[in-house]
């Protein structure tokens, strides 16, 4: 029985670029976490050690910096697409491409109400996530966000679910719904939009929805809110979502003489339930 090399790829990963843009004195910052890979015909640097037809690695990250100048950065989305085309340009044995961007936010300092030129403030919580995929049969744009904590105090049950001999969780009927949420959207097609137009406006959705919508199940959640964004947007094929559930439980104040009518909680970091689910659309799925 023969030995043959299966499917591999390289690249650069977590290369920070820092882009400022200062045209004028009202300056501009896009702080990403870069990763590129090249797959493709490799099988010569694999086996024999020739490393011919592979571009370095050190080069992928002198691009995604090149890049962050030459094209500027709109949106993660258009600048990771103008970087995967590059690559595989200059790499005539890669047949693909694939560039991961983690976008931090700055906000700008206030001073006296208003937001000052050149200092900022690190936004704490959510990134957003963007990854693009170009080939030789075309691209593809998979967006996203992920620790999006959200929380609501009400609105919440869990009740009626199956039991055995193993099962002590006791029926809930207003209870503490808490995530820290991971979603991804994968675009029908990778013609030019304005990314960030409706990567806020998913945003705005997915959090409307979460607040909203009165929960039986998180699944149930998740569901409402990838329906009201595939409703919204027909350029996107389908929603992934990645939602642990971070518990919250009463705390029993008996033994101190008080009573806690769904006042004061422990929150429990592990181990947790995590729901997972993808909404698409029926020609999609």
């Amino acid at each position: 029985m023969g030995i043959v090399l299966g499917p591999n790829q390289y690249g650069k990963a977590e290369t920070r670029v820092v882009r400022i843009v200062r045209d004028t004195p009202r300056h501009e910052i896009r702080d990403l976490s870069v990763s590129t890979a090249l797959r493709g015909d490799f099988t010569a640097a694999h086996v024999e050690g020739d490393q011919s037809q592979v571009l370095p690695t050190d080069t992928q990250k002198n691009t995604a910096f090149a890049f962050a100048k030459s094209h500027g950065i709109a949106s993660p989305e258009d600048y990771g697409l103008a970087l995967a085309r590059r690559l595989l340009e200059a790499a005539p044995s890669a047949t693909g491409a694939t560039v991961r961007v983690e976008e931090y936010a700055w906000d700008r300092i206030l001073v006296d109400g208003v937001g000052h030129d050149h200092a900022f403030v690190r936004r704490g919580g959510e990134v957003r996530t963007t990854e693009v995929d170009v080939s030789t049969s075309g691209a593809q744009v998979t967006s996203g966000i992920k620790d999006l904590v959200v929380l609501k105090s009400t609105g919440s049950e869990f009740k009626g679910f199956l039991r055995d001999e193993y099962t002590t969780l006791p029926d809930a009927d207003d209870r503490i719904l808490a995530t820290s949420l991971a979603a991804t959207w994968r675009y029908a097609d990778a013609v030019e939009r304005d990314w960030n137009a409706v990567h806020d406006d998913v945003r705005t959705l997915v959090l409307a929805t979460f607040a909203t919508t009165y929960s039986r199940a998180l699944q149930q959640t998740l569901h409402a809110m990838g329906s009201a964004v595939l409703e919204a947007h027909g350029e996107i094929a389908e929603i992934s979502f990645s939602a642990p559930n971070k518990h919250h439980f009463l705390v029993d104040l008996e033994p101190f003489g008080l009573e806690n009518p769904g006042e004061v909680f422990i929150a429990a970091d592990r181990p947790y339930g995590l729901i997972e689910a993808t909404v698409c659309r029926e020609d999609q799925g």
